[in-house]
């Protein structure tokens, strides 16, 4: 070997540097999101025409009140500083107080968002379990009544309004038949039997045991999280379908099928297996939707989480919690379209 190759080989860079590069690169993008995401919170907190004062101190304040709370909401330094407050606020984890009950909003966030995490997951759960098989069926058996009635159903599911659908759900499997808890997250006879570990009551009534409220709010969470499964249903298996007919077609399917493997093999060890690179990405969509577009199913059934917080919120013209929700609801999405890169790189090794 010349040493004219043994000093190319010496120049070529580490792998470090390039995770590095990526890690950083990574970062960045994150920052900038999140950059844009306060600077739109900002811009609407102050656009709104909603005075913030006078939702804290009420119509009836005299002059020196005004001005002295308008001093201490720094509202009399220039808009850059009070961005730059806002940003570092945000950063501390302070999101201001809730004029509707005078607690932080932080503490307010952390009390309403395990409903919300528990109805979206089981909710994602149902629509992945049920809506992948059932685009890849339906891809399988194009043009059959099988797939039409496949479509079908994913047509209903993003036809129908969900309120509607929460509502015929309640009069008939609630008012009617019985079958499910009403309203509300747990019946009124369990409040507070359970103490709080991680929020989630279902995984909370497990760790302490009290299998009758597991029960209980089992009956509770089934109807909303059959409907916002529902939803999610009719999403992935549409794009299950598209991603497996796209599959389906391909010179390495007919390879497969002439050198005389199993249909089974052919469709799940092979079709199957390149497509769950970009179902990834449809799954984690699906479930940021079900985290922060579960407004009118918590609405409906009294949930109390971080949807019907938000909408309640605006209704006060509570502008803190409304943009504190927001910001969380934004960090949500960032933090799931990380995760799905890092799957990517598990699933497919040529993302490494």
């Amino acid at each position: 070997m010349t040493d004219s190759t043994n000093k190319e080989i010496g120049r070529q860079p580490s792998p470090y540097f390039g995770y590095l590069t990526k890690a950083l690169g990574t970062l960045g993008s994150i920052a900038t999101t999140m950059l844009g995401l306060l600077f739109i919170t900002f811009v609407i907190g102050r656009v709104m025409p909603i005075d913030p004062i006078i939702a804290v101190l009420g119509e009836r304040a005299s002059k020196e009140a005004y001005d002295a709370m308008y001093i201490e909401m720094g509202l009399d330094k220039p808009v850059i500083i009070q961005f730059l407050n806002y940003i570092w606020d945000v950063v501390r984890g302070d999101f201001g107080m809730s004029l509707l009950n005078a607690r932080p909003v932080v503490d307010d966030i952390i009390r309403v968002f395990p409903a919300t995490l528990e109805l979206a997951t089981i909710g994602t759960m149902i629509g992945v379990v049920l809506g992948v098989p059932l685009g890849v069926v339906a891809a399988v058996n194009r043009g059959t009544w099988i797939d039409q009635i496949a479509r079908v159903i994913a047509l209903v599911g993003y036809s129908m309004p969900i309120f509607w659908l929460g509502l015929v759900g309640l009069l008939v499997f609630y008012g009617i038949l019985g079958w499910v808890g009403g309203p509300g997250r747990i019946g009124i006879f369990y409040v507070d039997l359970v103490p709080t570990v991680t929020g989630l009551i279902l995984v909370d009534s497990i760790i302490d045991g009290q299998w009758d409220v597991f029960w209980d709010a089992v009956s509770h969470i089934i109807l909303p999280a059959s409907l916002l499964g529902y939803y999610s249903l009719a999403y992935i298996s549409r794009m299950t379908r598209s991603f497996m007919l796209e599959q389906m077609g391909a010179e390495y399917i007919i390879t497969a099928r002439v050198k005389g493997m199993s249909e089974w093999a052919v469709i799940w060890r092979h079709a199957f297996a390149n497509i769950k690179v970009p179902l990834i990405t449809v799954i984690a969509l699906s479930y940021a939707n079900l985290l922060e577009g579960s407004v009118l199913t918590e609405i409906i059934f009294a949930w109390p989480g971080i949807g019907s917080y938000i909408t309640t919120a605006l209704l006060s013209a509570d502008m803190n919690a409304v943009l504190g929700g927001t910001v969380v609801v934004g960090l949500l999405f960032v933090c799931l379209n990380i995760f799905s890169d890092l799957l990517y790189k598990f699933f497919d090794p040529r993302a490494k």
